[in-house]
Order: C-alpha cells, then sequence, then structure tokens
C-alpha cells in the first residue's frame, strides 16, 4: 500500500471518529432548538416594554403579542430545563463530566492559554479536552444553572422569596 493511500485512511478514520456519544449531540440540538425560542420569544416581550424606543422586526420575533410570546418563553423554558436535567444527569452517570472536565489545574490553564495564544497549542487528539477548554465547559454548567435560578427568581419573586433575596447578595 503506498504512502499517500495509508495517509488517506489515517485522516478518514480521524474525520469519521466519533468524538462526542449521541446522548451529547442530541442535548446541544435540543438546547440550540429552545434557544433560538427564547431568544425570538425574549424580542417580542422586549417590544411590549413602553420603556425602550428600539422594537424588533416582527418576522424575527415569536407569540405575536406579549401573551403568545410569555407562553413560548414559558415552553422553551421547561424544554432548557428538562434537557438540561437530561445532559447533567447523564454526564454524572456516565462518568463523562469526570473523564472529560477533571482535573483543571491553574498551570494547565495558563500554559494551555498561552500555547494558544501563541499558535502553538496541539489538536493531535480531538477527543481530549485542553484545559482551558475543560475550565470553560465547566463554567458554562455553573452559568447554566445561575440563569435558571435567576429566571425563576424574576419569574416568581412572591413564591421563591429565598431565591430573590439570595440574587440580591
Amino acid at each position: 500500500m503506498s504512502t499517500l493511500t495509508a495517509d488517506h485512511q489515517d485522516v478518514t478514520a480521524a474525520a469519521t471518529k466519533t468524538v462526542h456519544p449521541v446522548w451529547v449531540r442530541v442535548c446541544h440540538w435540543t438546547n440550540a432548538f429552545a434557544m433560538v425560542l427564547m431568544v425570538m420569544s425574549g424580542w417580542q416581550i422586549y417590544n411590549a416594554s413602553p420603556l425602550f424606543n428600539f422594537v424588533f422586526p416582527s418576522s424575527i420575533t415569536l407569540g405575536g403579542w406579549l401573551g403568545g410570546a410569555l407562553l413560548w418563553h414559558f415552553a422553551a423554558m421547561w424544554i432548557l430545563m428538562v434537557n438540561g436535567l437530561v445532559y447533567v444527569t447523564l454526564g454524572f452517570a456516565t462518568g463523562r463530566f469526570r473523564r472529560k472536565l477533571i482535573p483543571i489545574t491553574p498551570s494547565g490553564v495558563i500554559a494551555d492559554a498561552k500555547a494558544a495564544l501563541t499558535g502553538h497549542l496541539a489538536h493531535d487528539d480531538l477527543s481530549k479536552y485542553n484545559s482551558v477548554q475543560k475550565l470553560v465547559y465547566a463554567g458554562i454548567i455553573v452559568v447554566a444553572v445561575i440563569i435558571v435560578l435567576s429566571g425563576l427568581s424574576i419569574w416568581k419573586p412572591v413564591q421563591l422569596q429565598w431565591l430573590t433575596r439570595c440574587s440580591r447578595l
């Protein structure tokens, strides 16, 4: 076999290697869909406010009126919430978070950031995250939890007084 053919097979094998399991891809695409719904309905909710002079075009909003936009927004919220619980549960249950995100060390983050900024970050193994990626992915999970809690505190400030009180800290 020629070197060219062997190299082509190596590249083809690397290109078809599954980096993320199906459940991760389904959760990510579900999030993308729900986020588009949240943004479009959020723009319609924003349009209903008399405080602002700017209005988003109706062609990029969802809901048609404030009540309809709120219904879409809450529906998308539940999709995100259930999907997030599935993602976090499977991430812990399968050990994926432990394998992919631990350890994160300050020295590793600094070294990988420096390598990335100087154009020397290796991409030999696509299935392994570098330290900067680990830090960002772990941070996104924490930020997602904070976003959900802040959304709940805005939605039900009287019923969730303990959460609203925490958000003032």
